[in-house]
């Protein structure tokens, strides 16, 4: 197979990696209602990454729910794609610094990080709605993130990731025809 052939395949088994754009909107779900609470913002930030944990089984649960080869075995991309979310963990650490020098910025940052590490999911499923995320979510999160409150951020991100999800189920039913 050649590249194209490569990518289209991983998109189409993969289905554009919908399980964990459908399994974000339970997180962001989570998150806010984190950040609903009387916490302070120390607490509410640690339990915010804490909320990230069950992404991946969440992931994997609606993979067998929609038909998804999670595993992408036999495709070399698969790989690729693994390593593009393994990118994200290594900006995580500034939403760590973030977490202890401006508490009450962190969702902020954590939701530019988490927008921004879409870009490269653009090119590997050669996806429209992946390049505007990828640039959308970290400026609305700037946006939100200066003028609101933390909450109201977690619950445009819900907002946003049930609209990706929906484009991404038009891109792959597409693709599949």
């Amino acid at each position: 197979m050649d590249l194209n052939e490569l990518k289209k395949d991983c998109a189409l088994k993969q289905k554009k990696g919908l399980p964990f754009i459908m399994a974000s909107v339970l997180i962001w779900t989570a998150i806010l209602c984190v950040h609903l609470t009387n916490l302070n913002p120390l607490a509410k930030n640690l339990l915010t990454f804490c909320c990230t944990g069950p992404l991946l089984p969440l992931a994997f649960g609606i993979s067998k729910l929609i038909g998804v080869d999670f595993q992408g075995r036999g495709n070399p991309l698969t790989k690729l794609g693994m390593i593009f979310t393994l990118n994200q963990i290594l900006y995580l650490l500034i939403a760590m610094w973030v977490y202890a020098a401006v508490p009450e910025k962190m969702l902020m940052v954590f939701s530019m990080i988490f927008g921004a590490h879409f870009l490269p999911y653009g090119w590997l499923y050669d996806s429209k709605s992946y390049f505007v995320m990828a640039v959308a979510i970290p400026f609305l999160s700037l946006a939100l993130g200066l003028y609101c409150p933390p909450f109201m951020l977690a619950a445009v991100m819900i907002g946003v990731e049930i609209l990706f999800s929906i484009l991404l189920f038009l891109e792959v039913k597409a693709l599949e025809k």
